[in-house]
């Protein structure tokens, strides 16, 4: 089976809110600004839990689904589809807070999302998303 988690390898365990037994979540930092991991001493620095979901979050709205071949078909987005369509503003809206849905509850990591607010702004898709994780509450904006 795919990994939603590329080149991350954890031996920790941390038990869910979900009575699972699952390993602590990492994930690379990544600096949003320059779009590129924070180096820390000439290599990347490991984040857990929350912090390494939002990142993780983050990453996965911004990945066109079925594009790159590192990533497993679960892993990414399909906003693309949107690009284009004759969908008015209000279907649009609705069909992105679908796909914020599917590209986040594939992780086991994820309890739930909440009503995301998205933000049509020309050409731009603005995401401010909460998603409820087995570590608590995380917020991200894309």
């Amino acid at each position: 089976m795919d990994s939603i988690f590329p080149f991350i390898d954890g031996d920790q365990r941390q038990i869910g809110n979900e009575g699972t037994d699952l390993p602590l979540f990492q994930e690379y930092a990544w600096n949003y600004e320059c779009n590129d991991f924070v180096m820390h001493n000439g290599e990347p620095l490991l984040l857990a839990g929350n912090d390494a979901l939002r990142v993780w979050i983050y990453k996965t709205l911004k990945t066109e689904r079925y594009r790159y071949p590192a990533y497993s078909w679960n892993y990414g987005s399909e906003f693309e589809a949107l690009i284009g369509s004759a969908f008015t503003s209000i279907i649009q809206r609705s069909e992105a807070e679908r796909y914020i849905r599917e590209a986040l509850l594939v992780n086991p990591y994820i309890v739930s999302v909440e009503q995301p607010e998205v933000l049509l702004v020309g050409d731009e898709l603005r995401i401010n998303v909460t998603v409820n994780t087995i570590y608590g509450e995380v917020n991200v904006d894309v």
